[in-house]
């Protein structure tokens, strides 16, 4: 017997505490389809898959669609199939905030200082600078 199933981007794992319907229905919502869209594809009413889902979020624990798939996930009764978007996601907590981060520097102000024009002929020509107050 398959011990996984597969929706889409991601894998889910039975016998893990969850019907293999329930899983069915929590791989889809993690992919982001309403109940409507899940009840379509499934070919069953919304209402269906409302309580189905309401019964995985019972049995893990949560009250919100979201905690139930970053719950599951903790749970590792599903995974990401993207093994990129995990190394980006453990390279940026490696790495932490601050060395991602840009470093930008304020804008120089030309105050007394020389410009330098180019003109068509080619000469080049130094110029003062208005003070900028």
């Amino acid at each position: 017997m398959d011990t996984t199933i597969v929706c889409g981007a991601w894998r889910g794992h039975l016998g893990r505490g969850l019907a293999p319907r329930e899983l069915q229905f929590l791989l889809s919502a993690a992919q982001g389809c309403t109940a409507k869209e899940i009840a379509r594809t499934f070919g069953i009413a919304p209402g269906t898959v409302v309580k189905r889902l309401s019964v995985a979020m019972f049995k893990l624990g949560v009250n919100r669609q979201t905690a139930m798939i970053a719950e599951a996930m903790r749970r590792q009764i599903i995974s990401p199939l993207c093994l990129l978007f995990m190394s980006v996601i453990v390279l940026h907590a490696v790495l932490g905030d601050e060395s991602m981060r840009r470093e930008r520097r304020a804008p120089e102000s030309r105050r007394g200082g020389y410009e330098q024009k180019i003109s068509r002929k080619g000469s080049d020509k130094l110029r003062p600078v208005a003070a900028i107050c």
